[in-house]
């Protein structure tokens, strides 16, 4: 009864312990994912490491600033979109230093996004349902791993599985952290993990650049970061009655990305899902306390951020599968949103649909990966399709412009 009193903010410590479910569900639900997604692009495993304490470390101190200042409950939280963007990449020309120069071009455009509103505009110009689309491609075949998983090592993944369903049915916030719990577990009780490799630490890696890298990550991993983060974020905040500062957010988590990608940090951006855990009613009954949330919340990063090189050692330890299994599991309510918005309009869903598969069959022309032509595709069969029909009247005839 005490811990549900606190968590209604009946005894005033409502909006503290809300920041720590924040921070907890936030990170346990998607770190895999960020962990596959700097593997992907050529980061060793402690430069992977170094990456994932970065990106606690830098949205951390990106949500004090901005909720100190701003007296709101602004969470910030890395880009899972755009970690299952990089997990599905073939590698990148360049390695490993071409990818860090991404990910400083990716918060250099964050940046302009709040400066130069133009910017913003080639954005949101992108259809909605071709980004989703994009988005849900890159997501299918990490979410086929569950089932691959299941097939080739049941012994090891079954547990995590059945505990996820278990949990879906009966507190659905704590299932993929449940199944991830499940999987730490078993590497615990099975790995040899040496203790050296347990310390927290940085891994400094000098960017360089590359066009193929520009063109294949750092662009995709702007639109999915921008479209599936930073603005329902906005959305998700404005729906409890806060207004985000947007282009001090922008500044806030475009120079985060930009300082943190030397050390591994994909991206930055202002949270969605895990908002409403700080800004809704469980953070307590007054909206105006609890901006105090994200502050809790911001602090539980920086301790989760000490402790991340030993589950980042934890995870390259599982056998394979295990994690795998855990990422698809994480990302599955993700993909069903973004396949939902993807082939809501009847007018839309054959881009829609080209975009989804082109992203989906992980190609890569001249050094290009499949995001990229994905989007190409979709605004190209878009165009034609709307060009075709342009002159078509509801009744079937031609109009008299068309045939002019």
């Amino acid at each position: 009864m005490a811990e549900q009193a606190a968590l209604s903010g009946e005894d005033g410590h409502g909006p503290v312990l809300a920041g720590v479910v924040t921070a907890l569900v936030g990170f346990s639900s998607s770190f895999v994912v960020c962990l596959a997604g700097l593997t992907a692009v050529g980061a060793t495993p402690r430069q992977a490491a170094s990456g994932l304490a970065t990106l606690l470390v830098t949205q951390a101190l990106g949500m004090l600033w901005l909720s100190i200042r701003h007296r709101i409950p602004v969470t910030l939280a890395w880009s899972t979109p755009g970690a299952a963007l990089l997990a599905t990449s073939a590698g990148v020309t360049g390695g490993w230093p071409a990818a860090v120069g991404a990910f400083v071009a990716t918060g250099v455009l964050i940046v302009l996004t709040g400066l130069v509103p133009r910017v913003g505009d080639l954005v949101a110009a992108i259809p909605v349902s071709l980004a989703r689309a994009m988005l849900a491609g890159v997501l299918l075949p990490l979410c086929l791993a569950p089932v691959t998983a299941l097939v080739d090592s049941p012994a090891a993944v079954a547990p995590l599985v059945v505990t996820w369903l278990v949990l879906l049915r009966l507190a659905p916030r704590w299932a993929v952290p449940g199944a991830l719990l499940v999987a730490l577990v078993t590497v615990v009780a099975t790995a040899r993990i040496d203790a050296a490799d347990l310390a927290p630490h940085l891994t400094w890696t000098t960017p360089s650049w590359s066009l193929s890298a520009l063109v294949g990550i750092a662009l995709p991993l702007y639109v999915v970061t921008m479209a599936s983060q930073n603005v329902p974020g906005v959305a998700v905040m404005s729906g409890f009655g806060y207004r985000v500062p947007w282009r001090e957010s922008l500044a806030v988590t475009g120079i985060g990305t930009v300082v943190g990608a030397p050390t591994g940090g994909h991206a930055i951006n202002l949270a969605a899902i895990t908002a409403a855990l700080s800004a809704g009613p469980t953070a307590g009954p007054d909206p105006r306390r609890r901006w105090v949330a994200a502050v809790t919340a911001s602090i539980t990063y920086l301790v989760l951020a000490v402790g991340s090189t030993a589950l980042a050692t934890l995870v390259v330890a599982a056998a394979d599968g295990v994690m795998q299994a855990a990422a698809g599991l994480a990302l599955l309510g993700t993909l069903g949103a973004a396949l939902g918005d993807a082939l809501a309009d009847p007018a839309e869903r054959e881009p829609a649909a080209a975009t989804l598969v082109v992203a989906a069959s992980g190609i890569s022309v001249l050094g290009i990966g499949a995001a990229f032509w994905a989007l190409v595709v979709g605004l190209l069969l878009r165009a034609f399709l709307r060009a075709g029909r342009a002159g078509v009247r509801p009744d079937g005839r031609v109009s008299t412009s068309a045939r002019t």
